[in-house]
C-alpha cells in the first residue's frame, strides 16, 4: 500500500531533474549568443519609442489627448510595457519551422521528452539571459530621465510577477497553434506575421487602451491580446485595471487555446508519420 502511494514522488523528482538539466543546457546554449540577445532586447524598444510619441501628444493636447493619462502615467505605462514585452516574446514558430525543414524534429521525437518542453525551456533560458540587458536599458532610461523612475507597490509587483508568466503562457499557446501549421506548409511563419498586426494594435504596445475609443477598447478586451501586455503593464505601472478579470481572462484564454494546440500536434504527428513512412 505504501509503495503504491509513494510511486509518484520518484517520478516528480525525475521530472524536476530533467527540467533542471534541460534549462541549464538551454541557458548555456543561449550564453553563446549573448550579442544576438542584446540585439533582440534592443529590438523590443517599441514601447520606449511610443513613449516619446505619446509624450509629445500629451504635451500638445493635454491628458484629454491620451485618454486621461498624464506624462508621468504614460512614462510608467510604456516602461512597464517594455518590461512585459521583453519577457513575453515568443519565437517558437521560427525555431520549429527551421527544425522541421532541416530534419531535426524526427530525432527530437525519439527522445523521452515531448519536443514542446524543449522549446519552452529555450524561451525561459533566453529570458534569464535577457534579464541583465533589460535592467541595463531601464537603468539608462532612469539615468537620462530621473522623473520616470518609480517602484511598484509590493502587492502590484507580486501580481505583475504572476501575470507576466501567465501572459507568456497565453502567447506561447497562440503561437503554438500557428506553429502546428508547419506540418502542412513551409511558410507558417508568414501567418504569424499577420497575427502580429492585431497583437501590435490591440495589446497596448503602441497605445494604452485608455486612449482608444470606447468601442475599440471593448472589442480589444474581448480578444486575448490586451491581457498579454496592457494588463500586466498596468499592474506594474500602478494604473487602474480590473485585477480579478485580468487573471480570469489569462487563465480562460490559455485553457481554451492550449487544447487546440495539443490537437494540432496530434494531427500534425499523423501527417508527419505518414510522410516519413
Amino acid at each position: 500500500m505504501n509503495q503504491r502511494r509513494s510511486w509518484p514522488l520518484p517520478r516528480a523528482a525525475h521530472g524536476l531533474r530533467m527540467a533542471r538539466v534541460l534549462l541549464s543546457t538551454q541557458y548555456a546554449y543561449m550564453l553563446e549568443y549573448r550579442a544576438e540577445i542584446v540585439l533582440w532586447a534592443l529590438s523590443g524598444v517599441l514601447p520606449l519609442i511610443m513613449l516619446g510619441v505619446w509624450s509629445e501628444a500629451s504635451a500638445a493636447g493635454g491628458p484629454e489627448a491620451t485618454g486621461g493619462l498624464g506624462a508621468q502615467a504614460l512614462g510608467r505605462y510604456f516602461l512597464s510595457a517594455f518590461v512585459v514585452r521583453q519577457f513575453t516574446i515568443v519565437w517558437v514558430i521560427h525555431s520549429f519551422e527551421e527544425d522541421t525543414l532541416a530534419g531535426r524534429l524526427s530525432p527530437y521525437l525519439l527522445q523521452p521528452l515531448a519536443p514542446v518542453w524543449r522549446y519552452v525551456t529555450a524561451h525561459l533560458a533566453e529570458q534569464i539571459t535577457r534579464l541583465p540587458f533589460v535592467l541595463a536599458i531601464l537603468a539608462l532610461v532612469f539615468l537620462i530621465h530621473p522623473a520616470s523612475a518609480w517602484l511598484p507597490s509590493p502587492p502590484r509587483l507580486l501580481a505583475a510577477l504572476v501575470a507576466i508568466p501567465l501572459a507568456f503562457a497565453l502567447r506561447f499557446a497562440i503561437q503554438w497553434i500557428l506553429t502546428m501549421l508547419c506540418f502542412w506548409t513551409e511558410r507558417a511563419a508568414a501567418l504569424e506575421r499577420l497575427m502580429y498586426i492585431p497583437y501590435l494594435f490591440l495589446s497596448g504596445l503602441v497605445a494604452p487602451l485608455e486612449a482608444y475609443p470606447e468601442g475599440v477598447r471593448a472589442f480589444a478586451l474581448a480578444t486575448p491580446f490586451p491581457w498579454m501586455v496592457h494588463f500586466p503593464a498596468q499592474l506594474l505601472a500602478g494604473g487602474e485595471v480590473p485585477v480579478a478579470r485580468g487573471f480570469v481572462a489569462l487563465l480562460l484564454w490559455t485553457l481554451v487555446l492550449a487544447p487546440i494546440g495539443w490537437m494540432g500536434w496530434k494531427l500534425g504527428m499523423r501527417r508527419h508519420s505518414a510522410l516519413g513512412a
